[in-house]
């Protein structure tokens, strides 16, 4: 049985997710605030987290933030529940770490559907990372979350940590945006594939000459040698 972990204030919301997924035979857990939301993310060690944005206490990015850092919670897929429905709002709720985004009001039939898919993936991946990829003038770090470009720390957005170590654990193969889209930001999102491109462009800012790793073969894609 897969155990899901609302993080909503709003009570109304969460009685109704809570009814609906029992429903569908998940256990549920329950928080009304970002902090209790971070420490109940540790206790109840959920499968996927339904997270609102705008919480009391500590809001819904910088709870998914601490969550994607954190070595123990990282790999807990989350779906950002909201009312904030903008493009932007998107792109940088899928930056911090989310693997889907909802705008309220939403269809209980979508949002079950959506959390299918998003376990049956996380289900299905096997541990290919290496716990640590190692080049002369960059350092990936799985376990700790960190890279060092030339032996100094590049802080990288959850999203350019993910895409950086999926190429470089598939070095020397090229992708396409719409592949990156699905396999670093999940196949259920809806974002324009420029996204790929601008989080390149910052990779490149923020590694330095390490950004030599990363190749661009105009009209074909990207790849790590």
């Amino acid at each position: 049985m897969a155990k899901l972990l609302i993080i909503e204030d709003e009570k109304d919301i969460v009685q109704a997710l809570e009814y609906n997924l029992k429903k569908e035979g998940f256990a549920v857990g329950k928080a009304f605030d970002g902090i209790q939301g971070l420490r109940s993310a540790a206790e109840f060690s959920p499968d996927l987290i339904i997270l609102d944005l705008m919480l009391p206490g500590m809001d819904g990015l910088e709870l998914c933030r601490r969550l994607k850092k954190d070595p123990k919670t990282e790999n807990i897929p989350i779906v950002m529940l909201t009312a904030k429905g903008s493009e932007t709002d998107k792109v940088v709720g899928l930056e911090v770490g989310a693997d889907d985004y909802i705008v309220k009001p939403f269809s209980m039939r979508e949002l079950i559907a959506r959390i299918k898919t998003i376990l049956k993936r996380y289900g299905k991946k096997e541990k290919v990372f290496k716990p640590q990829i190692k080049f002369p003038d960059l350092e990936i770090d799985a376990e700790r979350h960190e890279v060092k470009s030339a032996g100094k720390p590049a802080e990288l957005t959850a999203k350019e940590f993910a895409l950086l170590r999926f190429l470089a654990e598939n070095r020397e193969k090229v992708f396409n945006r719409d592949q990156l889209l699905n396999e670093v930001w999940g196949i259920d999102v809806a974002i324009e594939t420029r996204t790929v491109d601008v989080h390149m462009r910052r990779l490149r800012e923020k590694l330095g000459r390490a950004g030599r790793h990363l190749k661009t073969l105009r009209g074909v894609g990207y790849k790590f040698v």
